[in-house]
């Protein structure tokens, strides 16, 4: 029987064991299961199931009139243990970006989130964590019915994995898409001023600006650090539907990034061809700039979304997230070393990227992220908040909110210009509705977890709750 020594820690990257079903076992019969065999059913235990088995061993037996064995007359076939497992999962950053996570979530109130850590020059997942979780010991001793059917009826789906398994309008934090396009197609340069408002008309409809005043005349450090919507309305009208898509596949959305966890969902990168494909017709002006800001018909994963900005952190390299580092054989053997899994590399100059990290290092200093400029370490990101659903009795829309960010190798001195980060984080609160950005003040938490810091940088005041849409 499997025992799950961290229990909810890693419930939703190590998965659990089960009976086998009918139907399963008829696929798997061939291949040497039996119907009363366990079988992993989530997590690396269902992604790795094969490796992690091993294969029967066949023996036959005398046996007397009573039943009782006698002696055994051959070993035909001798029993193989399975292999195991080396994560690159941390277990101590798995800590601190759950104690993060569960901190946000008590003082705002929010039921659902997700924590991500990974280091961008390789793929590997040094954290992920999925809020609410459960216990998978559960599983292994035998869940009852009504234990079971409790956590499946849980509104806040402790069983999904939301930081892979489900997707969400990414909010601002999108805007790394269109900046990076407006720069790589040559529609502006990181200099280049555009003329932010309260709103912008187009076909007779306001879109606004998220403080309905704009920012003056704006370079992309301003756009961005200020995560202007009317900017980047301009950048997304200027590139059209289908290069903003373009630009979007480049980064990994749209499409599962390959994780070695079941259940991954796509996401949507909408173009003109898909919106023909879904609604018959082509991307209307105002659904580009409502695309261009991450709103609209855009959804995301969060596993997507960090992996994005891995690659802006690492210089350009797509690669896959990985969960296992090695698969070890029986004897102690590494039969499957780790090797970083290159997606592609970006089709930009590195000079494009240079200017987007800088300007993700202008949303922290122009102080859109509050007091996070005052931490000892330096950080570039963004921030994003993301309406979705349906609207109060004022109008409002709920809205979830994100930070997504990435420190130096040296994270005590910035120089964002160079692309040689160890360590990208996210965070992302489900229907947040706080006085200020939460995924912001999770991810402050985790700062001051992570590299001990003892001064307490957190804005417990902008963790009310209150629907305050504000900063993207």
């Amino acid at each position: 029987r499997r025992e799950y020594p961290d229990g909810a820690l890693l419930s939703h990257i190590l998965g659990y064991t089960g009976p086998v079903d009918p139907d399963t076992w008829q696929r798997l019969r061939s291949e040497g299961y039996l119907q009363d065999d366990l079988i992993g059913k989530s997590g690396v235990e269902s992604t790795f199931e094969s490796a992690l088995r091993g294969t029967y061993g066949v023996e036959i037996v005398e046996k007397d009139a009573t039943g009782r064995d006698v002696q055994v007359l051959s070993n035909p076939q001798t029993a193989v243990p399975g292999a195991s497992l080396r994560l690159t999962i941390d277990r101590t950053i798995q800590r601190e970006a759950t104690q993060a996570l569960k901190w946000g979530m008590r003082q705002s109130g929010i039921k659902r989130g997700a924590f991500i850590v990974m280091n961008p020059q390789t793929g590997e997942v040094l954290a992920l964590v999925s809020l609410p979780s459960y216990d998978n010991n559960e599983f292994a001793r035998g869940i009852s019915v009504k234990d079971y059917s409790k956590l499946l009826n849980n509104k806040d789906q402790p069983l999904t994995n939301h930081a892979v398994q489900a997707h969400y309008p990414p909010g601002s934090t999108y805007k790394l898409v269109a900046g990076t396009g407006g720069l790589a197609d040559g529609k502006i340069t990181a200099q280049t001023r555009l003329q932010t408002r309260g709103y912008l008309t187009l076909a007779g409809a306001r879109f606004y600006d998220w403080n309905r005043a704009g920012f003056g005349a704006c370079n992309l450090n301003c756009g961005f650090g200020h995560s202007s919507d009317t900017y980047f309305f301009q950048v997304a009208g200027m590139l059209g539907a289908d290069r903003l898509a373009y630009w979007g596949r480049q980064y990994g959305f749209g499409k599962p990034t390959g994780i070695d966890l079941p259940g991954e969902v796509s996401g949507i990168v909408p173009s003109n061809q898909w919106k023909v494909d879904t609604f018959g017709t082509e991307m209307f002006g105002g659904e580009v700039y409502q695309s261009g800001i991450g709103q609209g018909y855009d959804v995301v994963t969060p596993i997507q979304l960090i992996n994005a900005y891995a690659a802006l952190a690492n210089g350009g390299k797509l690669y896959r997230p990985q969960i296992v580092r090695d698969v070890v054989g029986p004897d102690g053997t590494v039969i499957e070393p780790f090797k970083p899994d290159l997606i592609r590399k970006l089709d930009l100059k590195g000079s494009v990227l240079r200017d987007m990290r800088l300007a993700g290092r202008a949303t922290v200093t122009l102080r859109h992220t509050y007091n996070l400029v005052d931490m000892p370490v330096k950080v570039a990101g963004k921030s994003g908040t993301a309406e979705f659903g349906t609207r109060d009795s004022k109008g409002r829309l709920p809205y979830h909110s994100w930070f997504v960010g990435f420190v130096g190798k040296n994270p005590y001195k910035a120089n964002f210009e160079k692309a040689d980060s160890e360590l990208v984080f996210l965070a992302f609160a489900y229907d947040s509705r706080t006085v200020g950005n939460a995924g912001t003040e999770i991810a402050k938490a985790f700062l001051q977890y992570h590299f001990h810091i003892k001064k307490d940088y957190l804005n417990r005041d902008l963790m009310k709750r209150g629907n305050h849409y504000g900063a993207g």
